[in-house]
């Protein structure tokens, strides 16, 4: 499979699970483009797309928590990616281990 035959959406973009490729617990989810995808493939590191800021993000690279990506599937409509990678520190900005550490 070839990134760029991925379904992204409309803004180019495809979202991404990070899990813990180990403990398989789910550390966060953002937003992929083409660019983003290719850098993590070549780099074995996980880069995303802000939608925010309107520019490409490696993770890590200003908190030193990064993630070393072992594999990085794709579902079955190929619009949705799973990465699954060793972290290097927490995946959440919080200081969190997972960004989904809260519950209603």
């Amino acid at each position: 499979m070839n990134p760029i035959d991925l379904a992204y959406n409309d803004q180019g973009l495809i979202p991404c699970i990070v899990q813990d490729a180990q403990t398989r617990e789910v550390l966060m989810m953002a937003w992929m483009n083409a660019e983003s995808v290719q850098l993590t493939l070549d780099q074995r590191t996980t880069w995303f797309y802000s939608r925010s800021r309107q520019q490409l993000w490696h993770k890590g690279e200003t908190s030193g928590n990064t993630q070393k990506l072992e594999e990085l599937r794709y579902d079955c409509d190929q619009d949705c990616l799973l990465a699954l990678v060793t972290p290097a520190g927490p995946a959440c900005h919080t200081g969190n281990t997972t960004c989904f550490y809260r519950s209603f």
